[in-house]
C-alpha cells in the first residue's frame, strides 16, 4: 500500500481551508462569509435541512463552483479558479455515477487511465482498491449486477484509487434503504479511519453526522452556526436551531424572570418556573424557550436531585420503537414534553398509562434557555 494510505492519528496540518468564502447565485447567496478548517485525516461534515448551502460549500472545494469572494484552500495551496481535475480531490455522489458499459475494475482504473499511469501499477492499485471496500473477486462484475451498496463500494474505491489528499462525499447514502445505510455508516468510518484521508461529507441526516464524524459544521441559511465534535453540537448547542435541528428536543416556552451566573429562570407556566443553562443572547422580562432532551427527563421515579427541575404531567401518548419508549407528558396549562427510556429501563415496573398522572424531573445541566426569536 503506497503512502497517504495509512493513518497515523488526526495532524494538525490542513487538508482544506475556507477564507471568508461566499456564493451568489444572481441575487441568491447560496453560501454566506463561510471560514473553516479542516485538518489532515478528519471526517468532517456538513450538515444541515435542504437549501443551506452544504452541498455548494462542497462544490467550491471540488472546483465545480467558483466563490464570489473569498479563499478555497487544500493543503497549503490556494486553488483560485483551478477546474476539478487539476485538484487534488474526489467526489462520490448520491448516483455513484458509474459507467454501465465498463466491468468494476474499468471504473476503478478510469481515472488512472485517463492519467496515462502505467499499466502494471494500474493493476495493483485497482487491487489495493477493491481490496480495501471488500470487493476482491467482483472486478469481472457490471455495475447492474451489484447491489447498491456494492455499487457504493465501487464509486468509493473509484475515488480512493486516486490517493486524493481529501475525498468529498455527497450524501452518498441516500439512495440506500434503511438497515443498509446504516451498515454502511460504520463501513465508511472504518475505512477512512483505516486509509487516513480527509474525509468532507454532506448529509441532510444528523443520524449520520453524528455516527461517523470527528466534527461536524452545522450550517442554516448559506451561514455556519457551529462547529464541533458530535458530542458538542448535541450537548451543547449553541442557538435553538442547532438544539432543534441535532437530535429530539422538548422546549418549554415562557418568561425570563431571572438571570444570574449564567443560570436562566424562567416562568413557563401558572406558579411553574425552571431553570437552564443561559444561550447568548437573553434579557430578563422576554420570551425564551428552555429546550431538554427526551432521554434526559425521569418519569421512573427515584430521589430527585437538588439540581433537578420538577413539574407534575399527564401521560398524553406512548410511542413503542422497539427498543425505546417515548411518553408524551402533558402539563397542566397544556404545555407538552417528552421522556424517552430503553426498555430494559421501564422494566422493573409496570408501564405508564394513559391519563395517569406522574412527577416528571430533569437536570437543570441539561437543559439550555434559548432566545425565542432564534427559533
Amino acid at each position: 500500500m503506497e503512502a497517504g494510505l495509512g493513518r497515523g492519528g488526526l495532524s494538525q496540518n490542513l487538508a482544506v481551508e475556507l477564507r471568508g468564502v461566499s456564493k451568489r447565485f444572481g441575487e441568491v447567496v447560496a453560501v454566506r462569509d463561510v471560514s473553516l478548517q479542516v485538518p489532515d485525516g478528519e471526517f468532517f461534515s456538513l450538515l444541515g435541512p435542504s437549501g443551506c448551502g452544504k452541498t455548494t460549500t462542497l462544490r467550491l472545494v471540488g472546483g465545480f463552483e467558483m466563490p464570489s469572494e473569498g479563499e478555497v484552500l487544500i493543503g497549503d495551496e490556494i486553488q483560485g479558479y483551478k477546474p476539478p481535475y487539476q485538484r487534488p480531490v474526489n467526489t462520490v455522489f448520491q448516483n455513484y455515477a458509474l459507467f454501465p458499459h465498463m466491468s468494476v475494475e474499468e471504473n476503478v482504473a478510469f481515472g488512472l487511465e485517463m492519467q496515462k499511469v502505467p499499466r502494471p501499477d494500474i493493476q495493483r492499485r485497482v487491487g489495493e482498491a477493491l481490496g480495501l471496500v471488500r470487493l476482491a473477486g467482483f472486478g469481472t462484475r457490471r455495475p447492474q449486477q451489484l447491489s447498491g451498496g456494492q455499487q457504493q463500494r465501487v464509486a468509493l474505491a473509484r475515488a480512493l484509487v486516486n490517493h486524493p489528499k481529501v475525498l468529498l462525499l455527497d450524501e452518498p447514502l441516500g439512495a440506500l434503504d434503511l438497515k443498509l445505510r446504516k451498515a454502511m455508516q460504520l463501513e465508511l468510518k472504518a475505512l477512512q479511519e483505516q486509509v487516513g484521508i480527509t474525509f468532507v461529507y454532506v448529509t441532510h441526516d444528523q443520524e449520520e453526522a453524528l455516527t461517523m464524524s470527528d466534527r461536524i459544521a452545522v450550517m442554516r441559511a448559506g451561514s455556519l452556526l457551529q462547529v464541533g465534535t458530535p458530542q458538542q453540537v448535541y450537548e451543547e448547542p449553541q442557538s435553538k436551531f442547532v438544539s432543534d435541528f441535532i437530535g429530539d428536543t422538548s422546549y418549554l416556552n415562557g418568561e425570563l424572570v431571572e438571570l444570574r451566573d449564567g443560570l436562566a429562570e424562567v416562568l413557563v407556566g401558572p406558579g411553574c418556573r425552571v431553570k437552564a443553562r443561559a444561550a447568548a443572547g437573553l434579557a430578563v422580562g422576554r420570551q425564551v424557550s428552555v429546550g431538554f432532551r427526551p432521554e434526559k427527563v425521569d418519569v421512573a421515579g427515584g430521589d430527585p436531585q437538588a439540581g433537578d427541575n420538577r413539574l407534575t404531567c399527564t401521560v398524553a401518548d406512548m410511542v413503542y420503537t422497539g427498543s425505546n419508549v417515548t411518553y408524551l407528558l402533558r402539563c397542566d396549562w397544556g404545555a407538552e414534553l417528552k421522556s424517552r427510556h430503553q426498555n430494559e429501563q421501564m422494566s422493573a415496573g409496570q408501564p405508564l398509562r394513559r391519563n395517569q398522572a406522574v412527577a416528571v424531573r430533569w437536570p437543570i445541566s441539561s437543559s439550555k434557555a434559548f432566545p425565542e426569536e432564534a427559533a
